[in-house]
C-alpha cells in the first residue's frame, strides 16, 4: 500500500514557452496545401490520367507555399523573438 500524503515537487515553467512547434494558421494552410498538391500529382501519374493533372499538383504545392509565407508575415505564423504572436479572440 502507497503513501499518498507525501508527493514530489513539480517544477513547471512560470509561463509557456514562446514556441509552438507549426501549430499556427500559416503552418497548417501550407500543410494541408501541399498534401492536396502531392495527392493532386500522385493521381496525375496514373495511367489514364491526363499528364496536366501532375503539373497542376505542383502549382498547388507552390501555391501553398507562397501563402504559408504570406500568412508568417501577416503574424498569424510563428513569432520571432522579441515579437508578440496575434492572437484569436477564442485564446483569451
Amino acid at each position: 500500500m502507497t503513501d499518498n500524503t507525501t508527493a514530489e515537487p513539480i517544477y513547471l515553467p512560470d509561463a509557456v514557452p514562446p514556441t509552438n512547434h507549426g501549430h499556427t494558421v500559416a503552418a497548417w494552410t501550407a500543410m494541408v496545401g501541399v498534401m492536396t498538391g502531392a495527392l493532386v500529382s500522385a493521381v496525375g501519374c496514373l495511367p489514364g490520367v491526363p499528364f496536366a493533372i501532375f503539373w497542376a499538383g505542383l502549382v498547388i504545392v507552390l501555391l501553398a507555399c507562397v501563402a504559408g509565407l504570406v500568412l508568417r508575415n501577416m503574424g498569424y505564423g510563428q513569432a520571432k523573438p522579441g515579437v508578440e504572436p496575434r492572437r484569436s479572440a477564442s485564446s483569451h
